[in-house]
């Protein structure tokens, strides 16, 4: 494994990009959107290679309360919310319940959108194809989740990138994304963070400095 780790986030990014410019997502002129805090500086790369605007993409996904990690849906920024019906219908939740379980989630997302934009206006995807960008992907989840609100948003078709992910979970989202873009497919994972030599948490400070250097740059 140790020759195939990347050397930091922007290393994982540049390949990743250099990837990317080699398939037709290069051709689509694409926003990309990094998930805080981890791939924002992988998509800050991305971005960079292709040429395009980038911007983070703040979800929370809305998990039952007696059972945190099952999700009943998910919640974006500017009140966009998606819900799996057939889990809410399973959980006996009410619909009273279940809105103030996005109330809370849609409060979370903006005060951290806030953070990190500092009043600048998000990049806008209606109509438009879109290049997701994590550092990595183990359950999936959040990225499943991530797919769920930009279509909301009006996406036209949605690349999932990443420098690894398990196998396993590439195959649960290849049903949700139009393309999936990884350089490194391990079945057994173990850990997003092994297969860096540099793996220092991302601060939000730092996020908020890769966006505000990508909007004067744009």
């Amino acid at each position: 494994m140790a020759g195939r780790r990347f050397s930091d986030r922007a290393d994982a990014g540049r390949q990743l990009a250099d990837r990317l410019a080699r398939t037709v997502v290069a051709a689509l002129g694409p926003v990309v959107l990094g998930l805080p805090r981890g791939g924002v500086p992988v998509a800050a790369e991305v971005a960079k290679g292709l040429r395009a605007p980038l911007d983070v993409l703040v979800i929370r996904k809305v998990g039952v309360p007696w059972q945190p990690e099952l999700a009943v849906g998910a919640v974006g920024e500017g009140g966009i919310r998606v819900v799996n019906s057939e889990i809410f219908r399973s959980t006996g939740l009410t619909e009273a319940e279940l809105d103030g379980l996005v109330a809370r989630a849609a409060a979370e997302v903006e005060e951290r959108v806030r953070g990190f934009r500092a009043g600048r206006a998000a990049v806008e995807v209606a109509g438009l194809d879109v290049v997701l960008v994590d550092d990595g992907i183990a359950t999936g989840a959040t990225m499943h989740a991530a797919v769920e609100v930009v279509r909301a948003r009006g996406a036209l078709t949605v690349t999932v990138a990443t420098p690894v992910a398990a196998v396993q979970s590439l195959e649960r989202l290849r049903p949700v994304a139009d393309r999936i873009v990884c350089l490194l497919e391990p079945s057994d994972l173990r850990g997003v963070g092994l297969w860096y030599r540099d793996f220092t948490q991302t601060s939000d400070s730092e996020v908020a400095e890769l966006l505000s250097k990508a909007g004067e740059a744009g």
